[in-house]
């Protein structure tokens, strides 16, 4: 861990989450409409894709760049079964995405469903009310080459993803009110695991 980035990952991801949730909020959001009025508030979905992917990249250009060192590799032909599993958590991502509209999710459809995505409850969302985290959580847990760099990397997208998933959901009960506290209750959070109370 010494001959690795692994803390300076993890400090990169601390600042990642608090721009990226800042980005993500309503407050922001109502900043840029009244700064740019209408054109902030129709075109702030896809200003914040952008800013987004952008700032993702540059924290995961860290895991390369930073020095570091191998935790494990998983064996063929064990490593075959984990990309294969790997590939059908990308396909279930598209399939997610595509529940939601990908267009409005990349806030490049110009409609009110540009601005406000649907509540989707149908697909994998009948199993988990974020499938998108599911299983993008497979797709960098299943990685056959674990090092001290992507150990960290992956540490801090879980842990920020996790907590972003709550400051989320109470957005969308403001946004959906009963339908979204409804659909909650009955539908498992990340993990399609129904825990009992």
């Amino acid at each position: 861990m010494a001959q690795s980035g692994f803390w300076w990952i993890l400090l990169a991801g601390a600042i990642y989450g608090v721009l990226h949730s800042a980005a993500a909020s309503l407050t922001m959001k109502k900043l840029a409409a009244r700064l740019f009025g209408e054109p902030g508030r129709k075109y702030y979905r896809f200003g914040f894709v952008v800013f987004a992917l952008i700032t993702t990249l540059l924290y995961f250009s860290f895991v390369p760049l930073l020095p570091d060192a191998r935790l494990y590799v998983i064996p063929t032909p064990w490593d075959y079964l984990t990309v294969t599993i790997q590939v059908a958590a990308l396909i279930c991502v598209m399939l997610s995405l595509r529940g939601t509209g990908l267009m409005a999710f990349l806030g490049l459809q110009r409609s009110e469903a540009a601005v406000r995505l649907p509540l989707v409850t149908t697909g994998f969302y009948r199993f988990t009310r974020h499938p998108i985290y599911l299983f993008s959580f497979i797709f960098i847990w299943l990685i056959p080459l674990m090092t001290w760099n992507l150990l960290a990397f992956n540490l801090g997208v879980t842990i920020y993803t996790m907590i972003g998933s709550i400051f989320e959901e109470r957005k969308l009960v403001l946004e959906f009110g009963e339908d979204y506290i409804e659909y909650r209750a009955k539908t498992p959070w990340i993990f399609p695991i129904k825990l009992k109370k």
